[in-house]
């Protein structure tokens, strides 16, 4: 199948509506229907202001983080309209690629 790996890219700390914005984006994925979402934490990054945010013992909540989902093109544009209705702002890549899965299902 073709579509996209959407990846977006947050800290541990930001937060939507109350709810930190990594967990709520793959809780809005699953509400969603979408086939999947993974949450990855990073060790060390930095963002547009150039601050490095890390995962240092004192820092935590400033730990990087990305979101992947892969999906095809109706689900990559009913999940970027909603994330409007919902004033999401989050830096996001959003990559054309060929997906599948091979094997049984478990």
């Amino acid at each position: 199948m073709k579509g996209y790996v959407i990846t977006f890219f947050t800290r541990q700390d930001r937060r939507h509506h109350g709810k930190l914005l990594g967990e709520w984006l793959v809780n809005l994925a699953r509400e969603m229907g979408l086939p999947g979402a993974t949450l990855i934490l990073g060790s060390m990054g930095y963002g547009h202001h150039r601050r490095i945010h890390s995962s240092h013992f004192f820092e935590l909540a400033e730990q990087p983080q990305e979101i992947q989902i892969a999906l095809n093109e109706v689900d990559a544009e009913r999940l970027f309209q909603r994330l409007q209705e919902e004033g999401v702002r989050v830096f996001y890549v959003k990559t054309p690629v060929e997906f599948g899965a091979l094997g049984d299902d478990e």
